[in-house]
């Protein structure tokens, strides 16, 4: 493998740790195959999920209110829409809607801060990492061929 694979590979990674969607975007981009996407998109969003929900609460508790100077409201309106979807689906409706509305780290965050314990989050972001991962790679390269975009 050359270096120039190995940086595609870990483009993939990050993008996927920050914004899901971006991974597979990326990695049909710079001429990754499916399944190689699919893994480092997979990967990066676990990468998240390990590292929120360890040390989620100690960041919301520690970290986050060095930067918030004055109060904040307390119910906003995205609180709510979280409370909403939490309240309907639980873990598995969050889990489900990270990929595509939450961000790894914001989706992790939401559910560390309901109190789930990390063995029950790991294996259902997992599964939802890897369904969302192919759907999404799938998509855009079919989309990408069928439009002329790639190769």
């Amino acid at each position: 493998m050359s270096i120039e694979h190995w940086s595609k590979w870990i483009s993939v990674f990050f993008f996927s740790m920050v914004k899901f969607v971006g991974g597979p975007l990326t990695g049909i981009a710079l001429g990754l195959t499916v399944w190689e996407t699919v893994i480092f998109t997979v990967l990066g969003m676990m990468t998240s999920v390990l590292l929120f929900s360890w040390g989620g609460l100690w960041i919301r508790n520690q970290i986050l209110p060095q930067f918030h100077s004055k109060k904040k409201r307390i119910f906003t309106a995205n609180k709510r829409r979280i409370i909403k979807v939490w309240s309907k689906y639980g873990l598995p409706g969050v889990a489900f809607l990270t990929p595509l509305l939450f961000t790894p780290i914001g989706g992790t965050m939401v559910v560390v801060s309901f109190g789930v314990p990390i063995k029950k989050i790991l294996p259902v972001m997992f599964l939802t990492a890897v369904f969302w991962a192919v759907i999404l790679t799938y998509g855009i390269h079919f989309f990408g061929e069928a439009l002329g975009l790639l190769n």
